[in-house]
């Protein structure tokens, strides 16, 4: 190995018991992180998946997080091609992915190396080590395996070298596609979950292939969990919570996927974009079924162009993209806005710019979103908080877009867009879907864009409708759709445009306080941040710091009631997962320091004193992370 590893304190190594512990007693826990980590294609991802699955049916809290290597197909047994994923299990509700990892199962020891490096590994964490490298044709890999493992014993990490390859080969012919199945055994043992759930999960998750593919599955399932209960010294037991009423167990992109089937929406244009694209997968897989269509364009400028389309022809319709797509609908949104056309465009961000890191999450479109216009192109502006709220966000923003006759942006990003969360089952109601297109003539005199002097709304004319004829342009335009570019038709137009903004305004609710409504130190942040911030705050709320959290949905336009909650606070400072330069580095000081998008945002609105702190590593941000920024910025 040419790099140094930074090991964590020595705790306990080998393969001594968990403390307390004997092979046939389980130690209960409150909560446990577990990561699969293996080369792209071995199928770690869809291990942990079912493995979330299994427990959120028991009635364990969980999220998942996917860790998914920068490059589509990366190198074999490399550092920074490891793929997999995380799965934080609790016994109660689980808002985000936690800390350091507790148990890690990795198919080689380069994977492994990546996790370690990047510190995402807990003091003393079990690691379960595939041992097929020991015994490979290549010396220079056996030597690579046998220095790694000496030097995990000696950094305190528990290590257990476990034969997977020999182990399934007896059940399979082709391992690498069977480890999966005989990891998810494993697990199931340690973590003392239903194998009979395990096996209908298998069953579910392999129902389209051959019946042959489940068969086999299900013996790799069942071995790896007889190996356990017979070569592990431990074991663990998460209290489950009863399950009251029916759950489902998604990923948010496809919550926002179910949540177009729920808006009423039927028309979804797009063009594949890491990481938006799975949404359009599952669309592709149900939509026609209720009478939708998935259009794939050629490119994103010809997918917003079919939506607008779309809408304008009387219904409302949906664009899905991430930030280099969102950066090419520009001019077509532009045109939706100036020609008042519901639509609905979902971004779910990834690190930028330019290509920037297409699988990591970041929250850098905020200012795009809201401003990233020629021209004055009001719109609105949303972002979901987590899973749950990828699915009734849309059902939202579908109805805005048809009330105002705008667009709304929903903003989500790559946290979100994988990670898997239980949450109770949608029930459907007539209140979710738009009302029939309105194919009444219209009145006689009335203009296509009849701006109401309070609202700015004007009633929305659908081509077809008797008496409604008129020529669409997003050129300026006067109330009757005639290009006019006289300065007063100007201004009116885009003062109605505007007030549209502020009547929505005027219907939202003041965002409620996480804690208590005054304090030393107000978090405010949004989207994907919010149960980490939330988690984080508690946990100081412990402590005796007085500190709570504030959530926004609404990022244009924001809610009343703001202003005044900022100011019961001594201190206020956003938390988000974009840019902001550190006031540590030499260069920067109060007057070109740049803050953080939403921390700006709320400074040139309120006129308030706001801090920022960010993080842009491409992964979520820990609850112990922004604990300890808490603790900082309170003791300064």
């Amino acid at each position: 190995m040419n790099e140094t590893m930074t090991m964590a304190p020595a705790a306990s190594a080998g393969r001594r018991p968990a403390p307390g512990a004997s092979p046939n007693e389980a130690v209960t826990l409150a909560e446990h992180i577990v990561e699969v980590i293996s080369d792209s294609g071995e199928g770690a991802q869809r291990c942990g998946q079912s493995l979330g699955v299994i427990a959120a049916k028991m009635g364990n809290g969980i999220w998942t997080t996917e860790i998914i290597p920068a490059e589509i197909q990366p190198p074999a047994r490399s550092v920074a091609g490891a793929s997999g994923i995380r799965i934080r299990m609790g016994s109660g509700k689980v808002t985000n992915g936690g800390d350091e990892t507790d148990l890690v199962v990795a198919f080689n020891e380069q994977a492994l190396l990546g996790r370690v490096h990047a510190g995402e590994l807990k003091a003393g964490c079990t690691i379960l080590l595939e041992s097929m490298w020991r015994g490979h044709r290549d010396p220079k890999i056996v030597a690579s395996y046998v220095e790694t493992v000496e030097l995990l014993h000696k950094g305190g990490f528990r290590v257990y070298e476990v034969p997977l390859e020999d182990a399934c080969s007896k059940l399979v012919a082709d391992s690498r596609r069977g480890k999966n199945m005989f990891v998810l055994g494993i697990l199931c043992s340690i973590y003392s979950l239903d194998l009979d759930l395990a096996r209908d999960q298998i069953a579910v998750t392999f129902g389209k292939k051959d019946a042959k593919v489940i068969t086999v599955s299900q013996g790799l399932l069942d071995a790896g969990h007889a190996w356990a209960e017979t070569n592990l010294d431990f074991k663990y037991r998460i209290p489950v919570v009863p399950v009251t009423e029916p759950l489902i167990v998604v990923n948010g992109n496809t919550a926002l996927g179910l949540g177009v089937l729920a808006s009423g929406m039927d028309i979804c244009a797009m063009y594949p974009i890491t990481p938006a694209t799975s949404t359009s997968h599952y669309l592709s897989e149900c939509f026609e079924r209720i009478g939708g269509l998935v259009h794939q364009a050629e490119d994103e400028i010809a997918a917003c162009a079919f939506a607008v389309g779309a809408s304008y022809a009387g219904k409302c319709a949906v664009t899905i993209t991430s930030g280099p797509g969102y950066s090419l609908k520009q001019e077509v949104i532009g045109l939706a806005i100036m020609a008042e056309i519901p639509l609905v465009v979902i971004n779910v961000q990834r690190g930028g710019p330019s290509t920037g890191q297409p699988t990591k999450a970041e929250q850098s479109d905020l200012l795009a979103s809201c401003f990233g216009s020629h021209g004055d192109a009001p719109k609105v502006v949303m972002a979901v908080s987590g899973i749950e709220d990828c699915f009734y966000a849309v059902i939202t923003a579908r109805k805005i877009a048809e009330i105002f006759n705008t667009v709304v942006v929903l903003l989500s990003d790559a946290n979100l867009a994988t990670a898997q969360q239980p949450f109770p089952r949608p029930q459907f109601t007539e209140d979710w879907l738009a009302p029939p297109v309105d194919q009444t003539p219209v009145p006689a005199g009335a203009l296509p864009y009849d701006w109401d002097s309070i609202t700015g709304i004007a009633r929305r004319f659908v081509p077809g409708q008797p008496g409604g004829m008129h020529t669409l342009t997003g050129l300026a335009h006067d109330r009757a759709s005639h290009v006019a570019y006289d300065p007063t038709t100007n201004e009116e137009g885009l003062r109605n445009r505007s007030l549209k903004l502020a009547a929505l305004q005027k219907t939202l609710k003041t965002p409620s306080v996480f804690g208590d409504p005054e304090g030393d130190l107000l978090i405010v942040g949004w989207g994907s941040t919010r149960g980490a911030i939330e988690e984080a705050v508690a946990r100081a709320r412990v402590d005796g710091l007085k500190v709570s959290s504030l959530h926004l949905t609404f990022l244009q336009p924001m809610a009343s009631g703001i202003r005044e909650i900022l100011h019961r606070f001594k201190r206020v400072m956003t938390i988000e997962m974009n840019w902001s330069d550190r006031s540590e580095d030499e260069l920067i000081d109060e007057d070109n320091r740049r803050y953080s998008a939403l921390a700006l945002m709320l400074r040139s609105r309120f006129l308030v004193d706001i801090d920022c702190w960010s993080e842009a590593r491409g992964q979520p941000i820990k609850p112990a992370t922004i604990c300890r920024v808490i603790r900082e910025k309170l003791s300064s």
